[in-house]
């Protein structure tokens, strides 16, 4: 859904964390989160299933993986 978020932050070696976010950027999109071999995979998906984009990293580098979905309109 339009406005689902997931902020990554991860070790980037150098003592410092880094910071990515995946959103939902079109209508019917949605952000999933797979969690395989040591890495995490993080796509935005349309409603067929097919990825739009994915960004994937090492699960031993990640400190935190924060999912936010999008607020209820009543």
């Amino acid at each position: 859904m339009k406005g689902d978020r997931v902020e990554i932050v991860i070790d980037a070696g150098n003592g410092t964390p880094r910071t990515y976010e995946i959103t939902a950027t079109r209508a019917g999109r949605r952000v999933e989160v797979a969690n395989r071999r040591g890495l995490v995979e993080v796509s935005e998906v349309t409603r067929s299933g097919t990825p739009v984009r994915t960004a994937r990293f090492m699960s031993s580098r990640i400190l935190a993986l924060v999912e936010h979905p999008a607020d209820e309109v009543s």
